[in-house]
């Protein structure tokens, strides 16, 4: 009678595989202490992830394991999976919510790439960022976001690839100091622009990671210097950490 309900014969079926999946290889028994239900039914259900190619019985020991058929699938998903759709949303409330124009980057060898902006509705400044527009790395937030998380070799390799130049007064133009800046980023989770690409302009950023653990994209908040002052970058700070943080396990990444 408990298997006729689809629904529970659906849950019980990924629980098996979200048990396997976190302890590997396990007997029967052990399964079905795991889960509080009865061998028959723990038996039909990887009966019936064998017979649908998600599982196999090992010979030697009788044990159940997953097999590679999840990550196949996982594979072709994020194949098709395209952040433009899935980040606009993440966008659009950003600049709704800050006032101000919101950019989402991509890396590309030692520069970013714009794929996305969102215009301020109001009181905007003029921007020279454009969707399209390729950038160094160093003298944005956005850059220094994704910077932030390599390693001393990829970094110092990054820098080396620049063309390093003052693009204002507050462009930092030297290894050491940009160092010591990351080094912050690392402990508050965001990057800042002081003026460093454009004049007059300040951005927040952050960085995004991935189901491999990985960062492609960043994010940023970008704004005029008379708004964007130390007290409203510790305000926005709240929101931009709250989308990383979704936006990133919306992309697969989990914390851990």
């Amino acid at each position: 009678m408990e298997e006729k309900n689809p629904i529970q014969s659906a849950q019980r079926i990924f629980q098996v595989m979200e048990l396997l999946a976190e302890k590997g290889e396990m007997g029967l028994l052990e399964l079905s202490q795991e889960l509080h239900l009865n061998k028959s039914t723990v038996h039909r259900m990887l009966s019936s992830l064998i017979y649908m190619g998600y599982a196999r019985q090992r010979e030697d020991n009788q044990k159940y394991k997953l097999s590679f058929k999840l990550v196949t699938m996982a594979g072709k998903l994020l194949e098709h999976t395209n952040i433009l759709p899935i980040a606009r949303p993440y966008l659009e409330n950003l600049s709704r919510v800050s006032g101000e124009t919101v950019h989402l980057v991509q890396r590309e060898n030692s520069n970013i790439l714009y794929i996305d902006k969102v215009e301020a509705n109001v009181g905007s400044i003029r921007m020279v960022s454009h969707v399209g527009m390729a950038f160094p790395m160093y003298c944005s937030g956005v850059g220094k976001a994704i910077m932030a998380t390599m390693e001393e070799k990829e970094l110092a390799q990054i820098w080396e690839e620049s063309k390093i130049e003052k693009k204002t007064e507050h462009t930092i133009t030297d290894f050491k100091h940009l160092k010591q800046v990351l080094e912050q980023v690392k402990k508050q989770g965001y990057a800042l622009d002081n003026e460093e690409n454009e004049l007059g302009v300040r951005c927040i950023a952050a960085c995004l990671y991935d189901y491999h653990r990985k960062v492609k994209y960043a994010f940023s908040i970008s704004g005029p210097v008379s708004r964007m002052t130390d007290g409203r970058i510790q305000e926005l700070s709240r929101e931009v950490l709250r989308v990383k943080r979704e936006l990133s396990k919306e992309l697969g990444y989990q914390a851990g």
